[in-house]
């Protein structure tokens, strides 16, 4: 058994008891109904958390420095890499998979699927393994969990993956008929926190209506009419962001394409990554930006002002689809901590209905309260099928 005063120094969780020797290891108290284990892959990291009930107990970033990662052609390559790192980093700290409820991973580059839960199963895992609908690392969250889960004899689960879809029909339709919207959002935070001001306020998430805007280094709008993501504003459709440019005039971007300043991946990646207020700044850390503001640099205030602008714009578009009718609007993801940003889209928005302010991302603690409702019997789980 391992001491405590052996753990890394970024790594922080409760010991559940304490044996004879004074060595730290998880265990279920009596208290505790379910443990949970959490994996939310990134493009360079793993992110790993262990919950109990609804306390977090163990958090850790598993950090895949990007020249590791540009070894694996597929992403699907790294599954056994990554499994290992988290296994050998639960078991260098003394965690017993044995004691697990069940395992969760982020939801990844499915075809689109409903909200909530789902079982991982073997087709999901066919899927994401060899033919997922675009590589990402969030296609990892399911295999790791899936193994580690099978191993133990507990389920693995998936919840609210990037790939939910539930718009409502008219909203599909474009002017392009080769083209069709599709709902692609923050959907995991986005629809924690409607979830979170619903029952904050006594009332049932599929009671209401929420517009919630995710201000991150992506933004997207979301509307959650009664339990349904009946809309989406998209981070390519909507309000430009620190890294990415939203929505551009077609015709102007049609030209801008073809203008031979750039080929098509260099074009992507200065729309999505290069694009926004980086694009004018040279810098998407939101906090450079208000740092420059509050020094007088107008044209950082001016970008400032039209973010705000435009994120107001894009939560009374999707409250037209209601009528109106709207109960709450959240402001939620990493730049919500702002309030000056924040006090200067409620300015313009609360007219609509109150706007309640929950910032952060708050990925691990969604997936694992998700998890803990199936668990609970508060909500049923999906059956993934091709």
């Amino acid at each position: 058994m391992r001491h405590q005063a052996t753990l890394p120094h970024a790594v922080r969780y409760q010991p559940l008891y304490k044996e004879s020797g004074c060595s730290a290891k998880f265990a279920a108290e009596a208290t505790v109904s379910h443990r949970i284990l959490v994996i939310n892959p990134g493009s360079t990291s793993t992110k790993l958390a262990v919950y109990d009930d609804e306390k977090e107990v163990l958090t850790k970033s598993l950090a895949h420095p990007a020249k590791e990662i540009a070894g694996y052609a597929l992403v699907a390559d790294q599954f056994e890499m990554r499994k290992e790192q988290v296994l050998s980093f639960l078991d260098e700290n003394g965690f017993d998979a044995g004691q697990l409820s069940a395992v969760v991973g982020r939801g990844g580059m499915l075809p689109p699927v409903k909200s909530g839960a789902y079982l991982v199963n073997e087709a999901m895992v066919k899927r994401l393994r060899f033919n997922p609908v675009m590589e990402h690392a969030s296609n990892l969250g399911a295999l790791i969990a899936y193994e580690i889960a099978k191993s133990i004899g507990v389920n693995a689960y998936i919840y609210d993956s990037v790939k939910v879809d539930e718009m409502i029909d008219v909203a599909r339709v474009t002017g392009v008929p080769e083209i069709q919207r599709n709902s692609v959002s923050h959907v995991l935070n986005s629809r924690a926190m409607a979830m979170k001001c619903a029952a904050a306020k006594g009332m049932a998430y599929d009671a209401v209506c929420i517009v919630v805007a995710h201000l991150g280094g992506g933004i997207s709008v979301t509307l959650h009419d009664h339990g349904r993501l009946a809309d989406v504003i998209p981070d390519t459709e909507g309000p430009f962001s620190p890294e990415r440019c939203g929505r551009v005039a077609a015709v102007d971007l049609a030209e801008l394409c073809y203008s031979g300043k750039y080929d098509r991946a260099g074009m992507r990646k200065h729309l999505r990554g290069n694009g926004g207020i980086k694009a004018y700044l040279g810098t998407e850390d939101i906090r450079d930006v208000l740092q420059k503001s509050a020094d007088g640099d107008a044209q950082a205030s001016l970008l400032l002002d039209a973010m705000c602008y435009q994120v107001a714009k894009g939560i009374g578009e999707l409250a037209t689809v209601v009528c109106g009718k709207v109960d709450f609007i959240v402001l939620t993801g990493g730049i919500a901590y702002s309030d000056l940003i924040t006090s200067k889209i409620k300015e313009r928005v609360r007219f609509i209905a109150p706007v309640e302010v929950l910032p952060g991302e708050n990925e691990m603690e969604s997936l694992a309260k998700g998890t803990l409702r199936v668990l609970r019997g508060e909500e049923q789980a999906h059956n993934y099928c091709e």
